[in-house]
């Protein structure tokens, strides 16, 4: 699904590249960004007749204090759902919110706009069927980098690269919280090893 995204996004951009016109790419002060993910899971191993499913969507609104500088708020919302011989067998489903600061330093030609961002947020997930649901419910922090390839004055793509920083700290009912803390400096070592893609739109 990956190799289909990549495949699709190099395509879009390799069109709009070539097309000559006058706009101005970037933001300014009181421009307003709004930017998705929406991604869909879906196999289905015929050999043990299991079906998996699953969505999620990650919106994102933020204000522009500056030309560099933004911040704002995003929500997540997901589920999935395991099946077999026709009867769910597993579910689990995740709610997400958060606030922002997305400051962009440094133009890579006319189009593509590169930032830093950091965040911080809550979140719950369910995991099981009925009477052996598992409910948790945790915070988190990250910062990393991402870029905008604009496709025109108001529509980019967007890249979200790699996390620089990043802590989570989860508790499950009845159990004791658990935390992790992760650190790359050197972000050139998986610097597109797992990127995510959306799309920006700025008014």
């Amino acid at each position: 699904m990956k190799k289909i995204v990549l495949s699709a996004v190099a395509i879009l951009a390799f069109g709009f590249a070539n097309a000559q016109d006058s706009s101005s790419y970037g933001f300014s002060q009181g421009n307003i960004l709004l930017e998705g993910n929406l991604g869909f899971e879906s196999t289905n191993d015929k050999n043990d007749d299991t079906k998996t499913s699953g969505f999620q969507f990650n919106p994102k609104v933020g204000y522009f204090l500056t030309d560099k500088f933004a911040v704002g708020v995003e929500l997540g919302i997901g589920s999935a759902k395991t099946e077999f011989d026709g009867t769910d067998v597993e579910k689990e489903s995740n709610f997400n919110a958060g606030v922002f600061g997305r400051y962009y330093f440094l133009d890579l030609g006319q189009r593509f706009k590169t930032y830093a961002e950091a965040g911080v947020g809550f979140g719950s997930t369910k995991e099981g069927l009925d009477d052996a649901e598992i409910k948790a419910t945790g915070v988190r922090f990250n910062a990393g980098l991402g870029i905008n390839y604009f496709i025109s004055d108001s529509f980019a793509i967007n890249f979200g690269l790699t996390n620089i920083l990043a802590y989570r700290s989860d508790k499950v009912e009845d159990f004791e919280a658990t935390s992790s803390f992760e650190a790359n400096f050197n972000v050139f070592n998986n610097f597109f090893t797992e990127p995510n893609f959306g799309l920006t739109y700025k008014f």
